[in-house]
């Protein structure tokens, strides 16, 4: 199906940046949401992001004001009565999500894909409130939308291909990679990302090193910036509701460090609050200091390194391609073009790093981390089929991948 129009539900960032991308690629879009003053704030964001565009010298004023003519602002679903494809990025609260697709479902045609931007309901559960479960899919961008390229497309137990296909498409031609995943808790790269987010969080806990030693340690290692840079930029109180519900499914192997909550009951919740794991606009990082210093009681109690982290990754990807969540292939590009992701500068996901590695080296890091640290680091049965197999990466000749 071609997509002619769109439309999105929930005007904040990512709302607000997704419009953005859509009237970029040249199409109408609608932007909705309940709030004017939000309405017009997202506006504004779209419009300060063609500004910095058009400061750069990579577009005139005038195809700026062409785009921005693309979009049109409301607060009425009656603009969403013939678009064919409506993007949803409301709170992450599934009741208020049933509630957006209801109405979209009342008031769009039947052929209209209805996709979700959520980043770990189950689209299952959503599509469960329409009369066309089969049109209804997940499509994850990843913030900031008009940088990132990566674009989850996650299918519900009962989308259909066509949906799936569309959707590709679609994504694709909004100049995305599109990395199709089978819906589980987290989806894929959040379901990686938070056990390496939490792990470092926990080293923090327990006094292994401080935030600035950690940043710096795993930007040396290759990432763009450090876990807890990372976390403020995201938001701490998205990082913890995720953490929560990843937990809630996974049990144990997710358990999230104490510290999450303690940042967010006092505020500190990242750039957005001024506040995080470190200050901004003038704001000190000294009372994140004495919160995590009252959680570890100024003692060291456990040791940092960077493949604590790594190895937390690894083996969570690993699980998810035991699973088939996702092609070998695509976990890999899911993560270097959702994060970033490199290992010692070059452009390496984490099966292919656990390759170059070596996998037995990885299974035996994880038992030794196990011993020390508990049962979240059980190397997954993947790993050891692996190893059985005697394929242990580049240097055997097979591993995740094959090699010439």
């Amino acid at each position: 199906m071609y997509i002619f129009k769109a439309g999105v539900v929930g005007a904040g960032a990512m709302g607000a940046e997704i419009a953005q991308v859509i009237s970029f690629s040249g199409l109408p879009v609608v932007l909705k949401d309940v709030d004017p003053a939000l309405l017009d704030k997202g506006m504004d964001r779209i419009r300060n992001i063609y500004q910095a565009r058009v400061d750069k010298g990579r577009m005139s004023a005038g195809d700026m004001e062409s785009k921005l003519a693309l979009i049109t602002p409301t607060m009425d679903y009656a603009e969403f009565a013939d678009v064919d494809i409506a993007v949803e990025a409301v709170p992450e609260k599934m009741a208020v999500k049933h509630a957006v697709f209801r109405e979209l479902d009342g008031i769009c045609p039947e052929a209209t894909i209805l996709a979700s931007n959520t980043s770990a309901l189950s689209i299952t559960e959503i599509g469960a409130a329409t009369r066309r479960p089969h049109r209804v899919i997940g499509l994850h961008f990843f913030n900031p939308a008009h940088v990132m390229k990566l674009v989850e497309i996650i299918r519900g137990q009962a989308t259909d291909e066509e949906t799936v296909g569309d959707a590709v498409s679609f994504a694709e031609s909004l100049r995305k990679i599109p990395v199709v995943v089978k819906e589980c808790p987290g989806f894929l790269v959040n379901r990686l990302l938070m056990p390496y987010l939490n792990e470092a969080a926990l080293c923090l806990e327990e006094g292994a090193a401080s935030a600035e030693e950690i940043d710096r340690a795993m930007v040396a290692y290759g990432w763009p910036m450090g876990p807890f840079t990372l976390m403020d930029f995201l938001g701490l109180d998205v990082c913890y509701d995720v953490g929560a519900y990843l937990q809630s499914q996974y049990g144990e192997r997710m358990k999230a460090s104490r510290v999450f909550r303690k940042l967010v009951e006092a505020g500190r919740l990242g750039e957005k609050s001024g506040a995080g794991f470190y200050g901004y606009g003038g704001a000190s990082d000294e009372p994140a200091r004495q919160m995590i210093a009252e959680l570890n009681g100024g003692e060291k109690r456990s040791d940092f390194t960077p493949e604590r982290l790594m190895y937390a990754l690894v083996n969570e990807a690993a699980r998810a391609a035991e699973e088939e969540i996702a092609e070998v292939r695509d976990i890999d590009m899911a993560m270097i073009a959702g994060t970033g992701m490199t290992y010692h500068g070059e452009r390496l996901g984490p099966l292919a790093m656990a390759d170059q590695l070596g996998i037995d080296v990885v299974v035996n890091g994880l038992e030794e981390l196990k011993e020390k640290h508990g049962p979240r680091f059980e190397p997954a049965t993947r790993l050891r089929q692996l190893v059985r197999q005697g394929r242990l990466g580049q240097t055997a000749g097979a591993g995740f991948l094959e090699y010439a």
